[in-house]
């Protein structure tokens, strides 16, 4: 079989590889870059119409958020994942194609007084139901059989709700080799979720390495460190502003406010509003609250057993329309808003910035991951002014961040889940991991034994029972700074064409020793449809 690495090499976000074998390709992730752009992701190097299926690892949008695209350019294969990752695309991925036709709506309206031309968004909506549409849910712990040689297996790895790792059995010939992708790993002992799940055995591994290079500080007393925050900003008269990844890191906010307020911890503020102040945070809490308690850990199913919702409590309130949003800054009560996108690159949070970053008595609370390039790192390295929707504004609000709030596994983490396998892999590739963080944890692995290398995006290796040879090392050029012109419309729907031809072409194959009867007649249908079009 052969591996493509499309995208998430030494870089964070963009997760995508192909996987090749017996005329087949199965993409494992369809991802969106996301914050600064390092490394440009590689084309597909077959039509979408030629790939056989997609495999997800999570619903996260840098490793789903191009799966509408795909869709877009004429694929109409199944796209596997565990069922809460289907529930909680069924929401994200709407949410970013209404993001960005939003963004191409404003774009459009500066273009127009400026005298330049549209853009369009990389998709809309109706690809995302398209896509939507496409998801088959599959269990923890069930085989799944892909095509006649090639099998799939997913299993908890306890990153996000849903999160899996894929172990995937390839045969050709008499000959069957085992590949592992590990998705994102998940975090020791965080609140609501599993730990992550051990494999044991794997010929190759395809692992992510986001702290590859360091380890997670003892962890804290989120409950402590949280109260601490809101006391001292409710003191002041000021709101605790949130920006929080509306899936995952929301609810566990909300796990911890609810314990806080049900243990009265912050004094003199008795009742204090927790707005969530996100659309998709609001359905993606639904979710969790409505997903079988074997996803949860014990705390979390203690709780639920009790008959106590974790996640819920007096004084939350949610904000579902603009008029509502757009209330909560005009109420003086000190409150905590959560509201997304995490990273602060879009959504409504830019709003709530906009209206509390210049108030001294307000507080700005991190709690999760900021790339490189977005406006979140920006706040936390001391930026002193940002520009808001056409507006200057100065940063006088605390700026605060609670550590080891991370979904991911630090360098011990990831260790213990590679050290699982016994024996060793025969070869590790890493990805999912900034530049020099990627080469760090590849010198890591190879000091304790590991055969390890980091692939660049386009990098492709041949792998078997036999062995592994690299094809094609990958393009090592970085980014342009100018991004490349988008796709004009004409030549997005001609490429959506030529994708259904291409699709066309392997329907008619996989139609071959069919009756007489039928052939002919879709020889027919066929040949009036060139009749109509040949012109």
């Amino acid at each position: 079989m052969k591996l493509t690495f499309l995208g998430a090499n030494h870089e964070v976000t963009g997760s995508c590889t192909l996987l090749e074998t017996g005329g087949l390709h199965f993409l494992i992730d369809c991802g969106m870059e996301q914050g600064k752009d390092v490394y440009e992701n590689q084309p597909l190097p077959v039509g979408p119409g030629e790939v056989d299926g997609v495999l997800l690892t999570h619903a996260h949008i840098d490793h789903s958020g191009h799966l509408p695209l795909l869709a877009k350019q004429g694929y109409r294969g199944p796209i596997y994942a565990t069922r809460p990752t289907c529930r909680l695309c069924g929401i994200m991925l709407r949410d970013s194609a209404h993001i960005q036709e939003q963004e191409a709506e404003w774009k459009n309206r500066k273009n127009a007084r400026a005298g330049l031309p549209p853009v369009e968004p990389d998709y809309t909506i109706e690809d995302a139901e398209e896509a939507v549409s496409l998801f088959q849910g599959v269990d923890y712990g069930a085989k799944v059989e892909l095509a006649p040689g090639v099998e799939a297996r997913f299993t908890d790895v306890g990153h996000l709700l849903g999160s899996a790792s894929i172990e995937l059995w390839v045969t050709e010939g008499e000959k069957t080799a085992k590949i592992v992708f590990s998705g994102d790993i998940g975090n020791l002992n965080q609140p609501i979720l599993k730990d992550p799940t051990y494999l044991t055995e794997a010929d190759y591994v395809v692992m992510e390495s986001t702290y590859g290079d360091r380890s997670h500080p003892p962890r804290p007393d989120y409950i402590a460190e949280l109260t601490a925050v809101l006391q001292r900003t409710f003191d002041r008269g000021g709101n605790v502003v949130i920006p929080s990844f509306a899936v995952g890191r929301t609810q566990e906010m909300l796990y911890f406010l609810r314990e806080i307020k049900e243990k009265g911890l912050v004094k003199g503020h008795d009742g204090f509003p927790v707005y969530v102040d996100s659309p998709l945070a609001i359905e993606a809490t639904r979710i969790f609250r409505d997903t079988s308690e074997d996803c949860f850990d014990a705390d979390t199913r203690a709780l639920l057993d009790a008959g106590v919702d974790p996640i819920v409590f007096r004084g939350l309130r949610v904000s579902v329309t603009s008029d509502e949003s757009r209330a909560i800054n005009a109420d003086i009560t000190p409150k905590v808003i959560l509201s997304a996108s995490g990273m602060c690159d879009a959504g409504r949070i830019r709003h709530h910035l906009k209206h509390n970053l210049w108030r001294k008595e307000c507080t700005i609370l991190f709690v999760g991951y900021q790339a490189v390039g977005t406006l979140g790192r920006a706040l936390i390295e001391g930026i002193e002014g940002v520009k808001l929707f056409g507006e200057e504004i100065e940063v006088k609000a605390e700026i605060a961040q609670m550590g080891g709030m991370s979904g991911h596994a630090d360098r011990e983490g990831l260790l213990k889940w590679i050290g699982a396998f016994d024996p060793k892999p025969r070869l590790v590739f890493v990805n999912h991991g900034d530049d020099a963080v990627e080469d760090q944890f590849v010198d890591t692995l190879q000091g304790l034994g590991y055969t390890a290398c980091a692939p660049y995006n386009g990098a492709q290796w041949a792998v078997g029972p036999e062995g592994a040879v690299c094809l094609a090392e990958g393009s090592r050029e970085k980014a342009s700074k100018t991004p490349a012109p988008a796709l004009s419309r004409a030549q997005a729907v001609f490429q959506r064409l030529v994708a259904a031809g291409r699709r066309l072409m392997q329907v008619i194959q996989h139609n071959e020793g069919g009756a007489n009867k039928d052939l002919a007649k879709f020889a027919d249908q066929i040949n009036a449809l060139c009749d109509k079009w040949d012109r």
